[in-house]
């Protein structure tokens, strides 16, 4: 499996449930949310233009994803919803296409465009490791079964982690396509996706 057929596989609406511990406060927080995930062709407009963000030939870039989320987190007030969509983009090493850069429209721990270094472990996971301006992410994501998904996630801040998540995601139904299209939010996805 590759990159881009981890992405197909992941294609469908889901429903996450997640625990973070937010180390520094020494507390837990748990959300849940309903992602939805859709493959995009190389070339998609949205693949397209993610590249040329990030000065990146699209000619290299084999595909990637577009991900809408609509969350809720038990530290939110009057019950606040978290809501938005993004794109990620895979160009793969052209010597080993089980690794690559993932270009994203926004960071996991920060909300901006960025480009992270993804690789496919020897046990089918999906592993991403971004680094930031003052801060690095690594999640890893990998299917117990076609409908059963795990993600883990740390945020390390200059002198340490500063949180940790994992995630439990159920496919609720195989086609993306039926949901709305969620607008767009200036908001850092609070599950990931693939921020998803």
């Amino acid at each position: 499996m590759d990159a881009m057929e981890f992405f197909q596989q992941s294609a469908g609406k889901w429903r996450s449930h997640r625990t973070t511990h937010h180390l520094a406060f020494r507390r837990s927080e748990f959300g849940e949310s309903e992602i939805n995930v859709e493959p995009l062709t190389a070339t998609d407009p949205s693949i397209v233009a993610l590249c040329e963000l990030h000065q990146i030939d699209p000619n290299t870039a084999i595909g990637g994803c577009r991900v809408r989320w609509e969350a809720s987190m038990d530290w939110d007030k009057d019950e606040e919803q978290h809501e938005g969509n993004t794109a990620f983009a895979l160009v793969p090493d052209p010597e080993n296409p089980r690794q690559g850069k993932l270009l994203r429209e926004l960071g996991y721990a920060e909300i901006v465009p960025v480009v992270g270094d993804y690789e496919l472990d020897d046990d089918g996971g999906l592993v991403l490791v971004t680094e930031y301006e003052t801060m690095s992410s690594v999640e890893r994501f990998w299917f117990a079964s076609p409908d059963l998904r795990m993600r883990s996630s740390t945020v390390k801040r200059f002198g340490g982690f500063s949180s940790a998540s994992f995630c439990t995601e159920s496919r609720i139904t195989p086609d993306a396509s039926d949901s709305a299209a969620a607008a767009d939010s200036t908001k850092p996805a609070p599950f990931s996706v693939l921020g998803w």
